[in-house]
């Protein structure tokens, strides 16, 4: 695997200065202000890149109140998944003008793709690189997509076994792209 790839020009890797990322993702509690604001905070502290997450509710589970999709601990104990994604996702419309602050200020903009139709939308827009979630680690037919599109990768890991991440980064490099970086991180939100 290179040792180093580049996001928008800048050398990520061995050698190099920290590629710091400033992750948007629900933070911004549904207002679009919020999260216009928190793409230029992260610029004015230093950071690199500001990410978010492509998805909605519907592509990531099903509306049910059945044990298997409530969360039963934690912060939002007794919250169903669809009603908690549908929260917390960042609007897809809002997606494009946060890469267009993002661009004037001088920051990078990401984000993590979920399924095909959340990658075709950020190629739409034009982003640079893509992440994968650590969740998305054993979804070889969306890394392979993801792949084709010969964009650097970020990979979280999370609980993924060796295995596993060598099959992921195995189905990256099956379409012809080796720009890929690996990140071992937990897989537990508070």
């Amino acid at each position: 695997m290179p040792q180093s790839f580049n996001i928008n020009g800048r050398s990520i890797g061995d050698g190099y200065p920290c590629y710091i990322v400033a992750e948007i993702s629900a933070n911004h509690n549904g207002d679009f202000q919020t999260a216009l604001t928190m793409v230029n905070v992260a610029k004015k502290i230093g950071a690199d890149c500001v990410k978010t997450q492509t998805y909605t509710a519907d592509t990531l589970t099903i509306d049910s109140n059945k044990k298997y999709f409530q969360i039963s601990s934690g912060l939002w104990k007794d919250e169903n998944l669809y009603n908690l994604y549908k929260k917390a996702y960042t609007p897809w419309e809002w997606q494009s003008s946060l890469k267009k602050e993002a661009e004037k200020i001088g920051i990078d903009f990401l984000s993590t793709a979920y399924d095909n139709s959340s990658v075709d939308f950020l190629e739409e827009i034009g982003v640079k690189a893509y992440k994968i979630a650590s969740f998305e680690l054993i979804d070889i037919p969306l890394i392979k997509y993801i792949a084709s599109k010969g964009k650097p990768i970020i990979i979280s890991t999370g609980m993924g076994t060796l295995g596993e991440i060598k099959d992921a980064i195995s189905a990256i490099r099956s379409q012809g792209n080796n720009e890929i970086c690996l990140l071992k991180c937990l897989s537990v939100y508070p």
